[in-house]
């Protein structure tokens, strides 16, 4: 069987291979994550995904590497992880009250094959005060995450519904991450 790799340090999508049973390795791609302004969400979330694949599997071109990138958009445009509080504020402000949508974009790639795909959910923010979004803010939790947010955290009681895969909002489609790796010969448990 081939070699594994999340092109990854993403915990949450370490827990998410770890839950469906898969042995791998985990090389972090060192690109930087930019938004090209010119593409739509769906078309920089894929794009960021094959370029993180790409860049491991150069380097390990025997090895079946997992890509992937999550962007929150509202309006059609993307916010990506926060600089700073005054941005994490200001995206919050944004997504209160509103529904906004989370695309996770996967890159599987071996030496001859690679596969792309993302999947779009809607979340429906509950209206928020200032004040919930400063505690959030104080928490420390919104500045490693798109739209400063974690729907599997505190970033949880936000969220007044859902449509589509909630594993894609925490990072990873695992249930179609899955059905495209086992094409590709790699199968969980």
């Amino acid at each position: 069987m081939n070699q594994l790799i999340l092109a990854s340090q993403s915990p949450r999508r370490k827990e998410l291979l770890d839950l469906a049973g898969f042995s791998y390795d985990i090389q972090a791609s060192q690109l930087k994550e930019e938004i090209n302004r010119n593409l739509s969400p769906a078309e920089n979330v894929q794009w960021l995904a094959e370029q993180k694949a790409n860049d491991i599997q150069k380097k390990h071109p025997k090895a079946v590497v997992i890509g992937a990138d999550t962007i929150v958009a509202n309006d059609g445009k993307c916010l990506g992880k926060p600089k700073d509080q005054t941005e994490a504020s200001s995206m919050l402000q944004l997504l209160s009250g509103k529904t906004h949508q989370v695309l996770t974009g996967v890159t599987i790639q071996s030496e001859n094959r690679i596969e792309t795909f993302y999947e779009l959910t809607d979340v429906t923010f509950w209206t928020l005060t200032q004040n919930e979004i400063n505690r959030y803010i104080d928490s420390g939790e919104p500045f490693d995450k798109a739209g400063s947010y974690g729907i599997q955290g505190k970033g949880a009681l936000f969220v007044q519904k859902i449509n589509g895969d909630y594993f894609s909002v925490v990072g990873l489609p695992i249930a179609k991450t899955v059905k495209v790796l086992e094409t590709f010969g790699i199968t969980p448990f």
